[in-house]
């Protein structure tokens, strides 16, 4: 197993482990991600978008794409992990694992204070194994998201 920087030539791979993320999630209706929009994300001339992957024997097995955020309690920047999947039949194998201790470690060497992400609450799995890693979740804070019409309506 390596755990790496996302390449150029990962993309596509990358692309299709999203897909099954949104299908694991019951969302691949809401999924329109092409290869060449996280291209530009992650390589273009301001990438605001950074990833590793895990590849096991050649192969991309999982991945994490994240992007820095910023604490104005702490002063500093930390992590904002968007999304984290590893292929079904690689779970259970460390790959989650040694990415989070790779944004970690990302965190850690850059002086960043926090590395936080969402996860749906139907999701016991994952929440277990964030909570094994010493993870704790923010049960008081509600997520809002403005989107399509509504945020058209209030940007214009």
């Amino acid at each position: 197993m390596t755990i790496r920087r996302v390449q150029e030539s990962d993309v596509d791979s990358i692309v299709g482990l999203v897909y099954e993320l949104a299908e694991y999630e019951r969302a691949r209706h809401e999924c329109h991600l092409t290869a060449e929009q996280l291209h530009r994300s992650l390589f273009g001339d301001t990438p605001a978008l950074f990833g590793h992957v895990a590849e096991v024997d050649g192969q991309i097995a999982g991945c994490a794409l994240w992007f820095l955020n910023f604490s104005t309690w702490r002063g500093t920047h930390g992590i904002y992990l968007e999304d984290l999947y590893v292929t079904p039949g690689m779970r259970g194998h460390g790959l989650g694992k040694s990415l989070l201790q790779a944004l970690a470690q990302e965190c850690v060497d850059k002086g960043y204070q926090r590395l936080e992400w969402s996860v749906l609450d139907w999701n016991e799995p994952a929440i277990g194994f964030y909570k094994s890693l010493g993870a704790v979740p923010m049960d008081e804070w509600t997520v809002f998201r403005l989107t399509d019409q509504a945020l058209t309506d209030l940007g214009t």
